[in-house]
């Protein structure tokens, strides 16, 4: 059962549902504390900047994520082989107000949108309780009060790392390991003081391309990823910028 609240959105709008009758899924995402900005508003962003986010209260890693829109392109890949759907029918869409979860587009034209609270209870319970619903400790979305939703497509030319994962997603194999590894120490660095929030899709771009000029493998076994996982994060220490 998915437990991320953007995969427990798609899941519950499939109940019911044929796959063969979706024509995409769309990913929904707040835009993080950055949105509409440019490359150029973004180059001396501190890492407590980075961790304010607007609707979602989260660790620091996952928050970081958010903002640079990593966290998408990892739930891309993770929509992808949950749900069995080609990357090339899974969209990203920026909600701003966190409402919307995500939503599935079906070969009809129809679209369900699963709504809710911005409280990760509601999707970690739905897992344990399916398939019932219990009653959650949360306050319930309140429409009178929500006011509007918003929608608008994912600036990649200003949050790279979104166009990183889907490029690592779509070559498959060893690519997402490292692409992961890289991000991870990258973004280490990053609340650490020791390198730049734009720096750190260049480190995660720079250990990709060092890893594709050597070779992307098929993936077969733990301890192959183990060892590229080892090599990924040693490399992106030495491209951190």
């Amino acid at each position: 059962m998915p437990i991320d609240s953007e995969h427990g959105a798609i899941y519950q709008c499939l109940l019911g549902e044929s796959e063969r009758e979706v024509s995409r899924l769309w990913v929904t995402a707040s835009g993080g504390p950055f949105r509409g900005r440019k490359r150029s508003d973004l180059e001396d962003i501190t890492p407590a900047q980075a961790l304010n986010h607007p609707t979602w209260s989260m660790g620091a890693k996952i928050s970081i994520d958010s903002s640079t829109l990593m966290n998408k392109g990892l739930e891309v890949i993770e929509a992808h082989h949950l749900f069995n759907m080609p990357y090339d029918k899974i969209s990203v869409v920026v909600q701003p107000q966190s409402a919307i979860h995500s939503m599935v587009e079906f070969t009809d034209g129809s679209v369900k949108a699963h709504l809710g609270t911005t409280d990760m209870r509601i999707p970690i319970q739905f897992a344990l309780s399916y398939p019932q619903r219990w009653e959650a400790p949360v306050e319930p979305l309140d429409f009178t009060k929500l006011g509007s939703l918003e929608f608008a497509p994912a600036d990649t030319d200003t949050f790279r790392c979104l166009e990183l994962a889907r490029h690592a997603g779509g070559v498959g194999g060893t690519l997402p390991c490292v692409m992961n590894a890289a991000n991870e120490v990258a973004v280490a660095a990053f609340l650490a003081e020791q390198g730049s929030y734009l720096g750190i899709a260049e480190c995660v771009e720079a250990v990709m391309d060092a890893h594709e000029r050597e070779g992307v493998q098929k993936v077969e076994s733990l301890e192959q990823l183990q060892a590229l996982d080892a090599w990924a994060r040693e490399t992106a220490r030495k491209s951190v910028r």
